[in-house]
């Protein structure tokens, strides 16, 4: 407990100080949490729309029902495939008469469905590469009474490629605001140790063991991580519902409404490692005044 009421002194005897480390570890953080707040939503958007990845295949019209039963128990079992969906020549025409208006007239005045039927195989995730697409495709033309079997290819090679690009460019932004993150909460850190350098060298010269002196440091140092990490997270959450509320209700930015907040993990993650964070930099510079005073 000694170490708990040094800490919560400390913060007492220099409120102003501080407040001020507490400031800057909070806004050196803001910005992680907007960029993972960004990040998160970019790969969202991006893994929805890999979800629609699918592979389809047509049938020719004398594909019998039993044929059909088979192959969608069989392509059902494929370790890429997700869902397996029928589609009948009935179906194909609803779903053509409903979604394409500007040719009802031409579908409506049909003697003759000339739309075929087909399965729409949709992807596991971690399937939905152009390899396991090309793949599942390749299985599903194997059939004899399949007469084509597409899934995309340009398409899904394009979005493979944007999440490939949107990940390098997240690892490279987060580390270099990671980097500068650190770097500041570890000069506020140090700033609020260095204020209390003659505080140290006295106890030193009393008698007092290094553990005894690093210990309450290493409290308050924990507990302006924390300090900081908490407005960080205030701040990134206020920035969120001001975005969202002013985006919402747009004429074409109707997507902004799913604009998510961060997991539960990330906060309770980001929250500990600013702590964690505080504590380390707390530890580097209460131990270089400690061997400053020794060298002395």
């Amino acid at each position: 407990m000694r170490p708990l009421r040094e800490a919560l002194a400390g913060f007492r005897r220099a409120p102003l100080l501080c407040g001020l480390s507490i400031g800057a570890v909070g806004l050196s953080l803001v910005i992680l949490g907007l960029f993972g707040l960004v990040a998160h939503n970019i790969g969202a958007a991006i893994s929805d729309v890999e979800r629609r990845v699918e592979v389809v295949g047509y049938l020719l019209d004398d594909a019998s029902p039993e044929q059909i039963r088979v192959a969608r128990r069989e392509l059902g079992a494929l370790p890429a495939v997700e869902e397996v969906r029928y589609v009948s020549k009935t179906e194909a025409l609803a779903n053509a008469r409903r979604d394409l208006v500007e040719f009802s007239n031409v579908y409506g005045d049909l003697r003759v469905n000339p739309l075929p039927a087909s399965f729409h195989l949709r992807l596991r995730e971690g399937f939905r590469t152009p390899q396991a697409a090309a793949g599942v495709a390749g299985g599903l033309a194997a059939y004899p009474f399949i007469e084509e079997a597409r899934f995309g290819d340009e398409w899904v090679e394009r979005l493979f490629s944007l999440r490939r690009l949107a990940t390098g460019t997240a690892v490279a932004l987060g580390s270099g605001f990671a980097i500068v993150a650190v770097l500041l909460v570890g000069t506020a850190v140090r700033m609020a140790v260095l204020a209390r350098g003659e505080e140290i060298e006295i106890m030193q010269i009393v008698g007092a063991r290094d553990g005894y002196i690093r210990r309450p440091y290493l409290v308050e140092g924990a507990i302006t991580g924390l300090a900081g990490g908490l407005v960080a997270l205030g701040v990134t959450r206020l920035a969120y519902i001001a975005f969202r509320t002013r985006f919402a209700g747009f004429d074409g930015l109707d997507g902004f409404e799913a604009f998510a907040w961060l997991p539960d993990v990330w906060v309770g993650g980001g929250v500990l490692a600013a702590s964690a964070l505080g504590m380390l930099a707390a530890a580097f510079s209460v131990n270089r005044e400690v061997g400053r005073a020794y060298g002395a």
